[in-house]
């Protein structure tokens, strides 16, 4: 099903169009789940969830750009919609062996998990949303300033492609950085921010630069609108289980009442933590969890 590419649950999987990496806790005679990671963080923002999931196996993949995976060939913007794809095709390396009995998707990985779902039910039987209900919509009005944008930030980047990656004498400064700009404790910053990092110098291990796809920062060049949106959530045939913090972001709980709508089945809780309340309340959240598969 996988290949161990390493120490400390590492694995690879190399699928037709792209190879992921991630990691793996957990014994194989255990249900799998499949976490899904948000945007700019990496496999290891499921660390701490995966220590308290114990009568589980996790498997929590690197998206395309982040952590240990490729980035995606070319240098065309980048869609959330092409995550889908990745999706789709994990999940059918997956079915050679085990289907996982339930998608955990944090953020970005939620969004992407409950579209996939909404649009294929019978691929898996549960889901789990940590801050995240569907895809992002917003006022048709805005398509062309946002493509506009788009073109802008694309040319930017083009510019940069042969300037030299930014080098770090220490990682604490990008942990630093990390945690200024989102408020995360410092020991699961270092935890996203190690994995998102390599070496200059392997040898010596001197010198540290994100091997993040800088493409991921570039403003998206198209948004779906509600009509399109509330289409495809629409009597969605997940069964689903939010859990959403209390200082996470506002904009989910606002539209909460609309997209409480999409699905036949959904459970609500508000747990203590921001939008990473996954690793910084992970015991609250996997109990959460284990209720809602039990």
């Amino acid at each position: 099903m996988w290949q161990s590419c390493a120490p400390e649950n590492e694995v690879e999987f190399q699928l037709p169009h792209i190879r992921l990496s991630g990691r793996l806790w957990g014994a194989s005679d255990k249900p799998l789940l499949l976490a899904l990671h948000g945007w700019l963080d990496n496999a290891n923002s499921f660390a701490p969830l995966a220590e308290q999931l114990s009568e589980f196996q996790v498997l929590a993949i690197d998206w395309p750009g982040h952590g240990g995976s490729d980035h995606r060939p070319g240098l065309y913007p980048l869609h959330w919609i092409d995550y889908l794809y990745d999706l789709e095709l994990l999940m059918q390396h997956l079915s050679i062996k085990q289907q996982p009995v339930a998608i955990i998707g944090h953020s970005l990985g939620g969004i992407v998990a409950s579209a996939y779902v909404a649009a294929f039910p019978e691929r898996v039987d549960k889901l789990v949303l940590i801050e995240a209900i569907g895809p992002l919509y917003e006022s048709a009005s805005k398509n062309n300033q946002r493509l506009r944008n788009s073109f802008k930030d694309h040319a930017l980047y083009l510019k940069k492609q042969n300037t030299a990656p930014a080098v770090y004498e220490s990682i604490d400064i990008a942990v630093k950085a990390r945690m200024r700009l989102t408020g995360l404790g410092e020991q699961w910053c270092r935890l996203l921010v190690e994995r998102n990092m390599q070496c200059q110098d392997t040898a010596t291990c001197r010198g540290f630069s994100w091997r993040s796809d800088p493409r991921l920062k570039l403003d998206s060049p198209l948004r779906l609108t509600f009509e399109q949106v509330d289409a495809l959530m629409t009597n969605h045939g997940g069964n689903a289980l939010l859990i959403t913090g209390t200082e996470g972001f506002k904009q989910l709980k606002e539209s909460l009442p609309k997209a409480q709508a999409w699905f036949d089945q959904l459970i609500c809780a508000e747990l203590d933590g921001d939008h990473h309340l996954h690793m910084e309340n992970a015991h609250e959240v996997a109990s959460q969890i284990k209720q809602f598969l039990a």
